[in-house]
């Protein structure tokens, strides 16, 4: 039996195996309203809180304190801003990015799109794989690839879910989310940073980026925080909330998943700043600014902070982290396989093929490199993930620009002016770290 995600008024939506549209009253007060289109917006936040941004937000905590703590701030605004547009996508229109790039491109490019954001879904999985295999080992002492193989049966989890209402799977993804973030809350009282420095690490700096380390680590973490298949699947899931079509109606909707998207982001930003923070604290101003490892920075946690509370506490987290991204990624992939494709599948099997995939590289990194593939390959996915991240950002940002396709929801003069420079500068960074990585600007 195959479960199928709500209907919207007007379009059919994209499936995954959950029941039950999440219904609006038009005369509900505002706190009301507020609690009815909360939800789609903790889903997406999932996706900027795996364990790819605890590679990069660790890594350039120990090797440079809070000096990059900026580069999560403006990543994390950023993708508040690309994640409305998306949001504003799904509502006016009644359909998904995934389904309007099928429509409005020609067969040839859209299966390039199709390819590029299963890419970055492998991706993001093969982050989910070896933060999960990580966590295994870490607090069951077994092998880094009997972990990888462990994380295989998080197919299971989906099948679990099966016949769930939206409202529950909802309400479970926050009860993770909830875990990450107390977690940290714990953990920095330990640690007890020095918050003046951390302020100051909230300030700009092109020094802090200028060569090419900082520079990868900065776009690894744009990459693990705006990611492409969120911004398919944003637009998709919010369209289980059941709203009338009419341009009020539609209006208010929009407000208000404005409201549950920036909150949530804001949630998913203070908890990789909470990461990085950490780390700043714990290694760096400790003297320990090598440890670009997750495994280094579990072990380093007790002696340094004193007790190995610290530490466990640490990998439960870091597996609530790739767990939760389990639901969202396969929910992804079979928006962006519908949309794209017009092929439906259990979502099992797309939960089976995804972690296949990604379970290849992860397997293959850690036979060769052993326990020194984890950092590396995260902080690598992340990069892919960045690298992507334009070819989904051009036909969102000229679709929402489209009178013709939003009608009174197109975007204003400033929202193109915001929109096209972060295409220019995500793009213009991405082509600058190529450059850098090959050896052709000093």
């Amino acid at each position: 039996m195959q479960f199928k995600l709500p209907t919207t008024a007007t379009a059919p939506f994209c499936p995954s195996e959950v029941q039950g549209s999440v219904a609006v009253s038009p005369r509900a007060p505002f706190w009301k309203k507020i609690a009815q289109f909360a939800g789609p917006g903790l889903l997406i936040s999932i996706g900027y809180m795996d364990p790819g941004n605890w590679a990069t937000d660790i890594e350039a905590g120990s090797r440079y304190g809070y000096s990059l703590l900026f580069v999560v701030m403006l990543s994390s605004l950023a993708a508040m801003a690309l994640q409305c547009l998306s949001m504003r996508l799904g509502i006016a229109t009644g359909k998904d990015l995934a389904e309007l790039s099928r429509d409005r491109y020609s067969p040839g490019i859209a299966r390039f799109q199709w390819m590029l954001a299963e890419l970055s879904i492998v991706a993001c999985d093969l982050a989910e794989v070896l933060g999960g295999a990580l966590a295994f080992h870490l607090l069951f002492k077994c092998s880094l690839t009997t972990g990888v193989l462990l994380t295989a049966f998080d197919t299971l989890i989906v099948l679990g879910l099966k016949g769930k209402n939206f409202r529950d799977l909802e309400a479970i993804m926050a009860g993770l989310i909830a875990t990450i973030g107390v977690g940290y809350i714990i953990e920095l009282a330990l640690v007890s940073p020095h918050w003046p420095s951390v302020a100051n690490g909230l300030i700009p700096s092109w020094q802090a980026i200028h060569s090419t380390e900082p520079l990868y680590l900065a776009i690894g973490i744009l990459g693990a925080t705006v990611m492409p298949h969120n911004l398919y699947l944003h637009s998709s899931i919010v369209q289980t909330r059941a709203v009338k079509r009419d341009t009020a109606s539609l209006r208010s909707a929009i407000n208000m998943s404005r409201l549950d998207t920036i909150v949530s982001l804001a949630i998913a930003l203070l908890i990789n700043m909470a990461i990085l923070v950490l780390a700043g604290a714990a290694f760096h101003a400790t003297g320990h600014n090598q440890v670009t490892e997750i495994e280094d920075a579990y072990k380093l946690l007790a002696p340094v902070v004193g007790t190995g509370f610290a530490a466990v506490l640490f990998a439960i987290t870091l597996l609530a982290s790739g767990q939760s991204s389990t639901f969202t990624g396969t929910v992804a992939g079979q928006v962006i396989m519908e949309g794209f494709l017009k092929l439906k599948i259990p979502c099992w099997q797309r939960r089976l093929i995804t972690r296949a995939l990604a379970l290849i590289p992860a397997l293959i990194g850690v036979q060769v490199m052993g326990s020194g593939a984890v950092g590396k390959l995260l902080v690598a996915s992340q990069v892919v993930l960045s690298l992507q991240l334009p070819f989904a950002l051009y036909p969102l940002i000229r679709m929402t620009s489209d009178r013709s396709l939003m009608g009174a929801f197109v975007n204003k003069a400033l929202t193109r002016l915001v929109s096209w420079t972060l295409f220019v500068v995500i793009s213009a960074a991405n082509l600058w770290l190529v450059v850098q990585t090959v050896g052709l600007v000093g």
